[in-house]
């Protein structure tokens, strides 16, 4: 009979289990969890059961009753205090996001007030200081300062007024231009002005004459040259005494570790003043429109920025087939008072400008990427020349357009041989074959213009020829795995000895020995 009594009542909790999964007579029609979890702590039914044996029960078979019973007790409590363990964790956790949540999103909007507290302190000052400098500021409803700080009929953009005014002066006289020299002797002099000239301080610096063949003969092809190497050999001064030299004087950008955008070169408009912030880059651009003298403009420390970020839409512009297309957008919309090369809120950027970037290639700067690599030239200044005697020789202006004649002209009379374009071709091949690396269309369009000016200017086709190769297409061996590449590096050696003679293509095997020391 104790069997039976066994059997009786633990079905009563084994059958709720069982209740979990399906349901049926067998254990006792309760289905699902729901329904298991009743049958389990159906207290009534085990009273049933028990009630039921109790006089057939000996005295043996009690003590194994009552201990059953209290495991099944002891079994409800603990089904119990899981349920309510686990249920109080959830609860918790749903209770604690939501605080979590609407704590983020009171956060916000502390943070939200404190920034309309900055803005509105700082339009307050910003009004004191307009207001101070006789601007009319008027006073809003709610006691801010508004808009007028802009008198009506003003031109929004200042420093370019200016500009107008200087050039529409009746006493302004254009300038006249000596037209008479050639690229060689424009290398020449000026390499003699930057040693020995009447300008104080330009003067004692030494340039090697190959560096001045590169820096005049790379105008003709790119409008972004990029000088580099270490500090102190005189990168920024080469474009500055430049300015000097031509009597136009180079203006100078500092690169700030946070320029972005666009905006860090040319302004932005200031809702609260009505004017536009100018920048001395765009004043320059904008003053190069009233005369033909080549102006230049120094990216000074370009990588300590990402070029790529705030030269973005110039690197874009600049490689546009027309000039026409030379064009940003300043302003949504134009205004009357608006200077007069700023048309319906857009200035076509002038023809007779080129920009220089500076980069020190340290821990400090940023890597500058093939994109800005391939659409300008690179110069390397790595060592001060020795000094040498000059003759005091006296600056010259140079009309742009005298210059760019001079460079279609050399492109006529010291076109690349057939021979060597061949030699090129062939090159192409090799590189494709064994460094995987493709010239592409641009650097042959740039060899095609760089090289006969090169030569315009003193130089030798051959070290034109070695110069685009080694900077603008060796360079990218950089990027490649230089451990592979390192057996192959002999073999193109060899194979510029082949076919470009052992005297030649120094730069280019130099370079390529240098890579192969770093492993």
């Amino acid at each position: 009979m104790f069997g039976n009594f066994i059997k009786d009542f633990l079905s009563i909790f084994f059958g709720g289990i069982l209740g979990f999964f399906y349901s049926g007579p067998e254990i006792g029609n309760y289905g699902g969890v729901f329904g298991g979890l009743r049958q389990m702590f159906d207290v009534p039914k085990y009273i049933e059961v028990f009630t039921k044996y109790k006089d057939t029960l000996t005295a043996g078979a009690w003590v194994g009753a009552a201990f059953l019973i209290l495991v099944v007790i002891a079994a409800l409590v603990a089904i119990i205090w899981v349920a309510l363990f686990f249920g109080k964790r959830l609860w918790k956790k749903i209770v604690g996001d939501k605080v979590l949540n609407q704590d983020l999103l009171d956060e916000i909007d502390n943070l939200k007030r404190e920034l309309i507290k900055v803005a509105r302190e700082k339009d307050r000052i910003l009004g004191l200081k307009i207001a101070y400098q006789g601007y009319d500021i008027t006073e809003g409803e709610d006691g801010e300062t508004t808009s007028g700080a802009k008198k009506e009929g003003e031109s929004r953009f200042y420093k370019l007024t200016e500009v107008d005014s200087h050039y529409n002066d009746p006493d302004f006289v254009p300038r006249e231009y000596d037209n008479t020299w050639d690229l060689e002797e424009l290398c020449d002099r000026f390499r003699n002005y930057a040693c020995n000239n009447p300008d104080r301080p330009w003067r004692k610096l030494y340039y090697e004459p190959k560096i001045i063949r590169l820096y005049w003969a790379s105008l003709s092809t790119t409008r972004l040259i990029i000088l580099q190497g270490i500090s102190g050999t005189g990168k920024t001064s080469l474009p500055e005494c430049v300015g000097h030299f031509i009597k136009n004087d180079t203006t100078i950008a500092s690169v700030q570790p946070s320029w972005r955008d666009r905006t860090e070169l040319f302004g932005y408009f200031n809702e609260f003043t009505k004017r536009f912030n100018e920048t001395e880059v765009l004043r320059a651009l904008y003053d190069s429109k009233y005369h033909e003298d080549v102006q230049f403009i120094v990216l000074d420390e370009m990588n300590i920025a990402r070029v790529e970020y705030y030269f973005a839409e110039m690197l874009s512009i600049l490689e546009m087939p027309s000039r026409e297309q030379w064009v940003i957008d300043l302003v949504p919309s134009g205004w009357p008072s608006d200077p007069k090369f700023v048309e319906k809120g857009r200035f076509r950027l002038p023809d007779n400008v080129w920009y220089c970037g500076t980069a020190n290639n340290d821990d400090s700067t940023f890597a500058i990427s093939d994109k800005v690599y391939d659409r300008g030239m690179p110069i390397n200044i790595n060592s001060k020349a020795a000094p040498f005697d000059a003759p005091l020789t006296e600056g010259m202006p140079v009309n742009y357009k005298y210059l760019e004649k001079l460079f279609q002209e050399a492109q006529e009379k010291y076109k690349v041989s057939d021979e060597n374009m061949r030699k090129f071709e062939a090159m192409d091949a090799y590189v494709i074959e064994h460094f995987r690396l493709a010239f592409g269309n641009r650097i042959v369009k740039q060899l095609k213009e760089f090289v006969p000016a090169y030569v315009a200017c003193g130089g030798t086709e051959i070290d034109g020829l070695d110069y685009v190769l080694c900077n603008k297409i060796l360079r990218k061996f950089e990027s490649l795995n230089l451990a592979y590449i390192r057996d192959e590096v002999d073999d193109y050696v060899l194979y510029l000895d082949e076919h470009f003679g052992e005297e030649n293509m120094t730069e280019c095997k130099e370079y390529l020995l240098r890579l192969k020391k770093l492993f």
